[in-house]
């Protein structure tokens, strides 16, 4: 069997996905952050059992054909700001302004690298370059920075610069404090583009580089040949050593924009927004009819970066994220409890409110059913991190708090997604607390139509089922002249080829895709067209760049048809107490999705339990099983 595993890593779960070509089976686990690779093999085994009916990992390591991993700690890690101080050596005046251009940048700059900026001017003999070199060196790990970036106008003075760093700072003198130049990660005319790629990319490595190496490491005790392989934030995968921290950045909500483009392609949809709910963010993506839309220089957290990036956002907002009162008033975010101590009802410890902790004192969760029953959550230590946390410092009942804090985090999910929303738009919610959050936060944005795909709680791990292994490549052509965008794809075809080797795959079965990129002399895009080699090139005055885009194609999975089917009422399982106010309680049916046949439907209020997930049906929305058995929800009102 040629098994494809798809992980999806967390701040607080952990989903694992196998596709054997036929089905889906997948387990959840807590995020174990003291040791991601725990929580990787504890996954994996969950699967095999649910797979085989007992567990039996080496089994199916075996019979996997790739493992691939997707993870959000470094969208987590820059939410929370929890990463190495950088420092920058630079020769381009004015860097730092061009860095802190806008009120997102001058933050994340602030909290990233701060006063850790030192210029060196190249003028004057060699020793006093060598001189002041060593001496901002200094000044800057003496600042704290615990990795430096060297940026430079050109790639040439990074070289000159290189020589002497490595002849006045020996690896044993240096130590543990890496040097990265801009230029080596990122031909980008752009300086603020091609800077704040290296900045977030030094700040992302030691957290990718510890797990990573780590689980490869015990991979190889099950005596496995095939690598493990990250799935990037461009929708392909490949192996550790071929990939940079950087293109792992909002990888996990990549995985769901593939599978939501999938639902978009068979449901007919036009406009299909993607809204994951895990344990620390929100994310949110656009797919335009089936196409996930991307943009050609990508954005971080509101600062420019210089590769190709899907256009996802990600709101501090998950189901984590603290509650607090801040300045009289209920806050959500951005900090999250994360797995550990995680929400106070996972009884690690947690004393903090998160909406887990609301909805289980609403009753929208059942104590003794989450996470299919494998978890249960203690109602005495959410009710007493509440009361000790909102109720008691805004002088209200714990009633009243549960209210206004759900409200708050609708408002606070709405708000992630609202500016996107269309008259034609759905939205695609999945993720841990995405169904539960749904109609609640898409009502206040105007979107009327929901759907939860039945595999919602590990909807991103799904989603990496519709990508393959491939490379991207960008190099600039030395001169704007026919013969030197051919020597250059010449060279760039050599490269492609041995790294295609190195994943397992010949060159000659891969499928390729050529583009020109015409830019002005600054970075500012003019153009982009397909090439082949030879194509005449009459740019003067411009710059341009070969993207060679290649991927060896793996065996998709075929979701199934929203064929018209009979509506018919959904049974009730049973009936849960829901408070609906701080002075009303009901009783609202529960419905339990892998027992409803396509057709069926309910009107809210109502709760719908999937496979590891809870989906909450509001009061003024219907709910219909579609005939692939994803639930659809609809607004009346």
């Amino acid at each position: 069997m040629n098994a494809l595993i798809n992980i999806d890593n967390g701040g607080t779960l952990t989903d694992v996905c196998l596709w054997d070509g036929d089905r889906f089976t997948f387990a959840k686990t807590l995020t174990t952050p003291h040791d991601l690779s725990a929580c990787l093999f504890e996954g994996i085994e969950k699967v095999s059992a649910a797979h085989f009916g007992e567990a039996d990992t080496e089994k199916l390591l075996h019979q996997a054909k790739h493992i691939r991993y997707s993870t959000t700690q470094g969208t987590n890690a820059l939410v929370e700001r929890r990463g190495p101080m950088i420092g920058v050596l630079t020769s381009i005046p004015g860097l730092d302004g061009l860095l802190r251009a806008t009120g997102p940048a001058q933050d994340l700059f602030d909290g990233l690298v701060g006063d850790r900026l030192a210029r060196i001017d190249f003028e004057g003999s060699a020793e006093t370059i060598e001189f002041e070199v060593v001496q901002l060196v200094n000044r800057l790990t003496t600042a704290g920075a615990a990795r430096v970036v060297v940026a430079c106008a050109n790639p040439a003075e990074e070289h000159r610069l290189r020589e002497v760093l490595l002849r006045k700072f020996p690896r044993h003198l240096l130590g543990s404090i890496p040097i990265i130049y801009s230029w080596d990660l990122a031909g980008d005319r752009d300086h603020a583009r091609r800077v704040w790629s290296c900045v977030l990319n030094a700040f992302l490595h030691p957290t990718m580089e510890r797990f990573l190496y780590g689980a490869e490491r015990r991979l190889k005790e099950y005596r496995v040949t095939n690598p493990l392989l990250v799935y990037r934030n461009d929708g392909a995968s490949s192996r550790v050593a071929k990939s940079i921290a950087l293109k792992s950045y909002s990888s996990g909500p990549r995985g769901g924009l593939e599978g939501t483009a999938a639902l978009a392609r068979v449901y007919g949809l036009k406009h299909t927004l993607m809204m994951d709910i895990g344990g620390t963010t929100t994310d949110v993506g656009v797919v335009d009819g089936d196409q996930v839309a991307v943009s050609l220089r990508g954005e971080i957290r509101g600062v420019p970066i210089s590769y190709p990036m899907s256009d996802i956002h990600s709101a501090g907002v998950g189901g984590s994220s603290v509650i607090s009162v801040r300045d009289g008033a209920i806050a959500v975010g951005p900090r999250s409890v994360g797995a550990a101590p995680g929400p106070a009802c996972f009884g690690f410890g947690g004393k903090e409110a998160t909406i887990t902790d609301v909805n289980l004192l609403l009753g929208v969760l059942d104590a003794d059913t989450y996470l299919d029953g494998t978890f249960t959550l203690d109602a005495d230590r959410s009710r007493a991190a509440i009361s000790e946390t909102v109720a008691r410092p805004l002088g209200i009942s714990l009633e009243e708090a549960l209210i206004r804090m759900e409200q708050a985090y609708f408002e606070a999910v709405s708000e992630s997604f609202a500016a996107l929303v269309t008259p034609d738009t759905t939205l695609a919610a999945f993720g841990g607390a995405g169904p539960m959050s749904a109609a609640g936060a898409a009502r206040p944005a105007g979107v009327r139509r929901v759907l939860i795909p039945r595999t919602a709680a590990v909807f991103s791990a799904v989603g990496i089922s519709f990508s393959d292994v491939g490379k991207t490549y960008e190099v600039q052509v030395p001169e704007a002249t026919t013969e030197a965008a051919a020597a250059t794809h010449a060279n760039l075809l050599v490269r492609a080829e041995r790294d295609m080797f190195q994943e397992g795959y010949d060159l000659e079965v891969c499928e390729t895709a050529w583009d020109l990129v015409i830019e002005e002399s600054d970075g500012t895009h003019v153009a982009t067209s397909g090439y082949n080699a030879g194509d005449p090139v009459d740019e003067p005055g411009r710059s341009l760049s070969l993207r060679l885009t290649v991927t060896a194609p793996l065996g998709h999975p075929e979701l199934s048809k929203d064929t018209p089917v009979a509506e018919s009422p959904a049974a009730v399982a049973r009936t849960r107490e829901v408070r609906s106010a701080p002075d009303r309680v009901e009783a609202i049916p529960v419905h339990v999705l892998d027992d409803l046949p396509a057709g069926a439907a309910g009107a809210g209020p109502a709760i719908v339990e999937g496979p590891f997930f809870t989906a909450r049906v509001l009061p003024g929305w219907t709910f219909r099983v579609t005939a692939a058995g994803d639930l659809l929800l609809e607004d009346t009102l």
